[in-house]
């Protein structure tokens, strides 16, 4: 068996971080709807549904930058900014609707999931620091 190194020692005596239900329950949600709108970008691509004069494998490209900005949202919902960007993207597949209408609904579901994570998560989260609070 190998020794360990004090490098190694020191991040496993480090405690992690503990995440919030808003956290948790946002990155449930953006990593779900990173895979659909990879499927909407391919969706529109096999319609050839991008405006004339736009090649349509830009659907797929578009499509990968906002699922990789998702999952990269998904890991930054601690700070105000990742909150932000979460809405951000929650507005640009609900303009992917002006491409395929059935996106629309894609942008009511996760929106709504999205919403709601934040309004029940921001409930538990403030109910948690409470409860906290008290015991000390």
């Amino acid at each position: 068996m190998e020794p360990v190194s004090n490098a190694e020692a020191a991040d496993a005596a480090r405690p992690r971080r503990q995440r919030g239900l808003t956290e948790k329950l946002g990155a449930i949600v953006l990593a779900f709807e990173a895979i659909v709108v990879g499927l909407g970008g391919l969706t529109i691509f096999g319609l050839k549904a991008m405006p004339g004069g736009i090649e349509q494998w830009w659907a797929i490209v578009g499509a990968a930058v906002v699922a990789v900005a998702m999952l990269v949202t998904a890991g930054r919902l601690a700070t105000k900014g990742g909150i932000m960007l979460g809405w951000i993207l929650q507005v640009i597949v609900a303009l992917s609707a002006f491409l395929i209408p059935a996106m629309l609904l894609v942008a009511l579901v996760f929106g709504g999931m999205w919403a709601y994570a934040l309004v029940a998560g921001g409930r538990a989260d403030r109910a948690t620091a409470a409860a906290v609070d008290s015991q000390h």
